[in-house]
């Protein structure tokens, strides 16, 4: 395996098509030649190459994770009550609700929104954190701890019309069932922004995605971190919905879960 993975990262590391998000200004600073591919295999086996030891902002890789979090608090059936689990053939930030007048799916921006709102609805905005940072760690293995990028996180704060403006469509359209508050709006985004501007490193990333495809027992720790009907479902997702309007493509060449993020990550399950 080790060798197969170090042609595939010789391969791809000469490549410099395209550029770094640059609509979230502190994205923009990343370097672009930082690269690395890490490997957790569901024994718990690692292999590492590049910059896997560079942290960097989970952004829309964090969706899938929420996702895990928002289906065993809520259960399946109360969760897509209020998103939907089909593609939506759109942009992740488009203003577009399927015909029940719900977010097309939790991997795009205004479901992931919505899944936000459910996770430790109710408590005070650093509890809320703290349960999806809690998470993330368990995920992860625990042997690196997540970080915080503020600066991202203020930088998302501060460039948030789209994810604002797709709230309030939300709110607009009834698809938050109660009436929710525009202070309570406020504290859902946030945490979503906070869930985005959290920090991994490649190997951390590839202990997540054993997790995935351990059917949420941690192969570090051999805790069961989330359900495995939560994965099964979250997995289904990645697999359908998780490449934006690439999705079909990716499913139909690639044919595996994946999630990408504008951080530079692909979050992949085997």
């Amino acid at each position: 395996m080790q060798e197969v993975i170090k042609k595939i990262f010789n391969d791809i590391k000469i490549l410099n098509e395209g550029k770094v998000a640059d609509y979230i200004p502190e994205l923009a600073k990343v370097d672009p030649n930082k690269f690395a591919i890490s490997v957790c295999k569901v024994n718990g086996e690692q292999f590492n190459i590049g910059d896997t030891n560079d942290y960097f902002c989970l952004q829309s890789c964090s969706k899938p994770l929420s996702y895990c979090i928002a289906h065993d608090i809520l259960g399946r059936d109360e969760l897509h009550k209020k998103v939907g689990y089909e593609p939506s053939g759109q942009a992740f930030n488009a203003f577009i609700l399927n015909k029940s007048g719900l977010p097309h799916n939790p991997m795009i921006n205004a479901g992931a929104i919505m899944v936000a709102s459910q996770i430790g609805k109710g408590q005070e905005p650093s509890k809320r954190f703290n349960i999806i940072k809690s998470y993330y760690n368990k995920l992860a293995g625990e042997t690196e701890k997540t970080g915080f990028d503020n600066s991202v996180f203020l930088s998302e704060q501060h460039h948030a019309d789209r994810n604002i403006s797709l709230a309030y469509y939300m709110r607009e359209n009834g698809a938050f069932e109660d009436k929710i508050s525009p202070n309570e709006i406020t504290e859902s985004l946030n945490l979503y922004f906070q869930q985005c501007s959290t920090t991994i490193n490649c190997k951390m990333a590839a202990v997540i995605a054993a997790t995935l495809a351990n059917a949420g027992v941690c192969p570090l720790t051999s805790e069961q971190v989330v359900t495995t009907d939560a994965v099964k479902d979250c997995l289904t997702l990645m697999y359908g919905c998780g490449m934006y309007d690439y999705s079909g493509q990716f499913s139909f060449e690639v044919g595996l879960p994946a999630k990408s993020g504008v951080s530079g990550c692909i979050l992949l399950v085997i």
